[in-house]
């Protein structure tokens, strides 16, 4: 992974509109950079010997050589998520520590959770193998967003609750209010579900920076923001 955040991607797969479904979610996703594609695992042996990639997003059932069968021939793989119709190869791909396994068709916010798993396996990577006990904050769990042709790093501590402006939204930080271009749904799918929650179809909390709340209403510093009439019993079950 780079300094500036960004996640240089492969995609390999034979089939065309499966390619374009893929490259048109890397392009909405800010923390990733499109590299380049093949359409078989022997033009992605070739790509690979030639370029670096840090995640590849892997078809299995290709002709002449198998997804999985490429990864066991990579002597230095890029992390792997596979993509595939067929559900019974799931445990061959944990087997090669595939970052995750997503089925065909591949919905986008499914497909977030999947590269956001590599952004947490990075920072647990980080805080057992490179930073000291005393730097152990520079492991503080984080995202990039693009704003102001900028990508910016928020750490997700930092994050008081986030607000749906229709193509964009609003995250409201410790260090003020940061607007990007990005759906709702793709912002919840990036956010670890054990701390943040989304308790209106317009809102995304922080469940850390909760001051009170009550049945129809969460307050979060000196905000109080509505809970909707869909989400209330998921959001009190949760909170509970």
């Amino acid at each position: 992974m780079h300094d500036a955040g960004t996640i240089k991607c492969l995609i390999v797969d034979d089939e065309p509109p499966a390619r374009q479904v893929l490259r048109h979610y890397v392009q909405q996703a800010p923390c990733l950079e499109l590299a380049g594609e093949c359409s078989n695992a022997l033009q992605a042996l070739d790509f690979l010997q030639r370029n670096q990639v840090d995640l590849m997003f892997l078809d299995i059932n290709m002709p002449q050589l198998k997804g999985t069968e490429l990864l066991k021939v990579l002597s230095n793989a890029p992390k792997t998520i596979f993509i595939t119709a067929h559900a019974d190869y799931a445990i061959e791909s944990y087997e090669l520590d595939a970052v995750d396994y997503l089925l065909k068709p591949v919905q986008f916010d499914r497909f977030l959770k999947a590269v956001n798993k590599l952004f947490r396996q990075h920072n647990v990577h980080l805080v057992a193998s490179d930073a000291p006990v005393e730097r152990k904050n520079a492991a503080e769990p984080y995202i990039y967003l693009r704003s102001d042709r900028k990508m910016v790093k928020v750490l997700l501590n930092d994050i008081f609750y986030i607000e749906s402006m229709k193509d964009y939204v609003k995250v409201f930080t410790a260090s003020g209010v940061i607007i990007t271009r990005q759906s709702i749904v793709a912002m919840n799918a990036m956010l670890p579900d054990d701390t943040f929650i989304r308790i209106h179809r317009s809102f995304i909390v922080n469940t850390a920076k909760i001051t009170s709340y009550t049945g129809e209403i969460i307050s979060v510093q000196h905000t109080e923001i509505p809970i909707g009439k869909l989400f209330r019993q998921t959001v009190m079950k949760q909170l509970e």
